[in-house]
């Protein structure tokens, strides 16, 4: 037993460690490419001499903010979906996919273009988007308790409601659209330290409470039976782990719009490489959800010359085929 648990923490070390370094490399690459290519002793060397450079100016103000943002967006959103998986007991969950990503983005939609005097408080509004969602959500769910198949399906309901909200507003409202419709495809272009600054507080208290909240997410998935059993109080955890969720997602929304199929893909990867014990997979499910957000916004912004495609048009066209691809072996695993 003790022989098999030294080759697990052996294993999930090495996973940790060889996607950080991936993550140090990917960072380097992406501070490397772009309209203005470098080499890495040439950034090196820009970043760490006093004097003032093209190269130091591009890579501080422009690339290094767009990396650190990338980062702590992939790393909450990875989050926010394995916790919300073990909510559901369901794979299919994300902040997407259940409407809360919905919730916060309606609110933030409705402030730039109704409110646009109040954009200063659009993380604030997002948040609270995210939290009426959940109340909704569970409110709907409610039925002498809370069935994760209901949760779904109440999730569902609310996430058409919301978009048939936005495509009104957005009707409305077509000559103010510009910075909205960045916002929906979920966009790091133009961003700066002050975002950078104003994430790293709501991501860094979000993802301590998720790491809180381990034990409960591995009593979860388990079933409410056996979650009962251990001394968990289900329904007060479920809306719990809920609401880190939301916070984690209505964060990234505030900040980079709608960003989808990290929440749902990345958890699964984990699982692959370390199992779903939640000790292992969501320190994991975070290293990992910032590689790949890092990597699709490189790649959006130098696979076409002199165009930027948007972070989460990049992690749409790739995350849903690998998704079905998942679905489909986990179906034939299944079968057999």
């Amino acid at each position: 037993m003790r022989s098999q648990k030294k080759v697990s923490l052996l294993r999930v070390g090495t996973v940790l460690l060889a996607l950080l370094l991936l993550l140090a490399g990917m960072s380097l690459v992406s501070m490397a490419v772009g309209s203005a290519g470098y080499s890495v002793p040439e950034i090196l060397r820009a970043l760490f001499s006093a004097e003032k450079s093209p190269v130091k100016t591009i890579v501080v103000n422009l690339r290094l903010p767009r990396i650190s943002l990338a980062i702590l967006i992939g790393a909450s959103l990875a989050a926010a979906g394995a916790l919300l998986q073990s909510v559901m007991r369901n794979p299919l969950a994300d902040p997407g996919t259940i409407g809360v990503s919905a919730g916060a983005g309606t609110a933030a939609t409705t402030i730039l273009l109704l409110f646009p005097h109040l954009t200063s408080s659009v993380p604030l509004f997002a948040f609270g988007g995210a939290a009426l969602a959940c109340v909704l959500i569970y409110m709907m769910a409610w039925k002498e308790g809370v069935d994760p198949t209901r949760i779904i399906l109440s999730g569902v309901a609310i996430n058409s409601v919301l978009g048939a909200y936005n495509s009104l507003l957005q009707l409305l409202n077509s000559d103010s659209l510009e910075g909205v419709l960045a916002f929906m495809n979920g966009s790091l272009s133009g961003r700066s330290w002050y975002q950078v600054r104003l994430l790293s507080v709501y991501a860094s208290i979000g993802l301590i409470l998720a790491f809180l909240c381990i034990k409960s997410a591995n009593a979860l998935q388990l079933g409410d039976e056996m979650a009962k059993s251990l001394g968990v109080k289900v329904s007060g955890s479920r809306v719990l782990l809920s609401g880190v969720a939301a916070f984690l997602a209505a964060s990234t929304v505030s900040v980079a719009g709608m960003i989808g199929f990290v929440g749902l893909v990345v958890p699964h990867i984990a699982r692959l490489l370390v199992g779903s014990d939640y000790k292992a997979m969501l320190p994991t499910s975070v290293v990992l959800g910032a590689l790949v957000l890092l990597a699709a916004d490189t790649l959006g912004r130098t696979v076409v010359p002199g165009m930027e495609i948007p972070v989460g048009i990049v992690m749409a066209v790739c995350g849903g085929p690998f998704f079905l691809y998942l679905l489909r072996k986990k179906g034939k695993a299944s079968g057999n």
